[in-house]
């Protein structure tokens, strides 16, 4: 359980969230289908409430991990209209994620094993096309920590968010030459110039809402971000919001968003709803889980992102 100390220092307290989905699909024909939407295996220890993905119709349903120890979920989707949710309540430190300004870069040859596959380039993070733009620009940094940081800084400054800029087939050389994009596109750009400078970075997907920030007017949605291997272990990093935030729910992490798509449909399953809660409960005596809660539709605009 993680703790977190109130101002006065006298005791500590948890931050509770409570998070979840409802999505739903309309399938021509059974379609079979794999989910990405559980809390990933990292986080399920903090989980204060059950966690189950919830269909209806009610559908057999079946757990396995993948290749980078993400939950997977498969089913096989009716005919017709097939809705899935989750709502749950998991607890938090309720401090920002640590940085790690002063982390020194790791040398290739005492990497980790395991670390080494987020050196590749990848279907969205194309490597060989922002080589030698990125050791122009980041060459003379030094130390991994700056140097992420500054890549960081790079992106952010670059990429111009906005929704209406979403396509779920933009490589990160794309996004770079476009200087537009989503939160998909900054961890893409950001990522690339990583491995581009020989520093392991893999792409994250999860919650985060609006804690300690000012609230964002638009619907809530999952986020994308990244985390890079400096000073012998992995380090958040967020190049879209570019600083330090509370409450992230990492549900699945890989090379890029190939690995890590919330759905996967093995034939036409069209998407009719789509909508994420992600919000910090200040009394939990008053929160009251619901199966079958319905929440209200998001913009068609937004629902085309999720299938990317």
């Amino acid at each position: 359980m993680f703790a977190a100390k109130v101002n006065d220092d006298s005791e500590e307290t948890v931050l509770k969230i409570r998070a979840g989905y409802d999505i739903a699909f309309n399938c021509l024909q059974d379609v079979p289908m794999i989910l990405m939407l559980s809390v990933h295996p990292s986080r399920q220890g903090d989980l204060s409430s059950p966690h189950a993905i919830r269909t209806t119709p009610d559908v057999a349903t079946r757990d396995y991990l993948d290749a980078f120890g993400n939950v997977c979920t498969r089913l096989v989707a009716p005919s017709g209209l097939i809705e899935i949710r989750n709502d749950f309540v998991i607890e938090d430190s309720g401090i920002p994620e640590p940085t790690a300004p002063f982390a020194a870069q790791v040398q290739l040859q005492d990497l980790p094993d395991d670390a080494l596959v987020y050196l590749l380039g990848s279907r969205y993070c194309d490597t060989q096309k922002l080589a030698d733009m990125a050791w122009s620009t980041f060459g003379s940094i030094e130390g991994g920590g700056q140097r992420v940081q500054a890549i960081c800084n790079y992106v952010h400054d670059r990429i111009q968010f906005g929704y209406q800029f979403a396509r779920g087939d933009r490589t990160a050389s794309e996004g770079h030459a476009e200087r537009i994009g989503v939160c998909r596109d900054f961890a893409h750009l950001a990522v690339t110039l990583c491995r581009c400078m020989n520093i392991p970075a893999r792409y994250c997907t999860g919650y985060l809402g609006d804690i300690g920030v000012p609230p964002d007017p638009a619907p809530m949605d999952f986020s994308a971000w990244f985390e890079a291997y400096i000073g012998g272990r992995w380090y958040t990093f967020d190049a879209r919001h570019n600083h330090p935030r509370i409450g992230r729910i990492v549900i699945a992490r890989g090379r890029d968003a190939a690995d890590v798509a919330i759905s996967t449909a093995f034939g036409q399953a069209q998407l009719v709803r789509f909508t994420v809660v992600t919000e910090e409960i200040a009394d939990d005596s008053s929160v009251q889980l619901a199966p079958d809660v319905v929440m209200a539709p998001r913009a068609q605009s937004r629902l085309q992102r999720a299938m990317a």
